[in-house]
């Protein structure tokens, strides 16, 4: 049976530069994708059921089910399938990993069923379950605008970094319905410099509502230009090697979490080609 990788995304900088009359905000950000995440495998069921096995009951989790009920009626199939969900990343990190669990469902059933739905049929159904998901379809690291969901692929230096992430779960609602949030970053314009003056400007609001995304960010930055990932709760660090992000990780104190993981410009899963710039 082939296991699916669902990788985990960082944001190296996500900017607020606008606020849409649906209320849903304008973003300009750079996905790195990266070769730590959830496990999936699928059994093919001939009744047209559905059903998840593995992680905990959480409702992010539950786009999985939705993915594939969404899957089942744009593919006219009546197959169904038995999902086992080996859970790695954090839930309300900000890491990706429910979006990336539901694209990676997308991506595997539309090849096991035999859907025959290419890569924008997917992305479209999965930008209705969640604004990352069409990232983790397409399955490239990437410049990201608009809510998240204008995507150009974008080959990244291959880096090492070392994330680590308090015992808290942040809602993204919560974050981005904060009165004090910054909504007004000046754009940016690609091609153009990805370092610089970038931010995350979700974090002041993280830091402030919840105190222990600050000192995660504050033992962190203690080694280098910590950042917060989407709307927290990790922090993350580039570091020189797997090995230098293990040693900080044998330092962390009680209460944090973490793993060192390669960034990736492609889902290694759905792709031979060769990574790397």
């Amino acid at each position: 049976m082939k296991t699916w990788l669902a990788p985990a995304k960082l944001n190296l900088f996500l900017h607020v530069v606008g606020q849409r009359t649906d209320g849903l905000h304008e973003l300009q950000t750079l996905f790195q994708l990266l070769d730590f995440g959830d496990l999936l495998s699928f059994e093919i069921t001939e009744n047209g059921s559905i059903s998840r096995d593995g992680g905990s009951a959480l409702p992010a989790e539950d786009l999985c089910i939705r993915a594939a009920h969404a899957l089942q009626q744009a593919g006219n199939t009546g197959l169904g399938a038995r999902i086992q969900l080996t859970k790695h990343i954090p839930v309300g990190a900000g890491l990706g990993g429910g979006s990336s669990d539901a694209a990676t469902v997308l991506l595997a059933l539309n090849q096991l069923w035999g859907t025959g739905l290419n890569e924008d049929d997917l992305a479209d159904i999965g930008q209705a379950l969640g604004a990352d998901v069409p990232l983790f379809v397409r399955g490239c690291s990437a410049w990201g605008e608009g809510i998240g969901e204008q995507l150009t692929s974008t080959k990244l230096p291959l880096r090492q970094f070392c994330v680590v992430w308090p015992n808290v779960q942040l809602s993204t609602k919560t974050i981005f319905s904060d009165p004090e949030l910054t909504r007004n970053t000046p754009r940016i314009r690609i091609p153009g410099p990805f370092e610089g003056d970038r931010r995350n400007d979700l974090e002041p609001v993280a830091r402030r509502r919840f105190p222990e995304v600050g000192r995660c960010l504050d033992w962190l930055g203690q080694f280098g230009a910590a950042r917060m990932t989407g709307s927290g709760s990790a922090a993350f660090l580039a570091v020189a090697s797997i090995r230098a992000g293990e040693e900080l990780l044998e330092q962390l104190p009680s209460g944090l979490r973490g793993f060192v993981a390669n960034g990736i410009n492609r889902n290694p899963v759905f792709v031979d080609e060769p990574d790397g710039v």
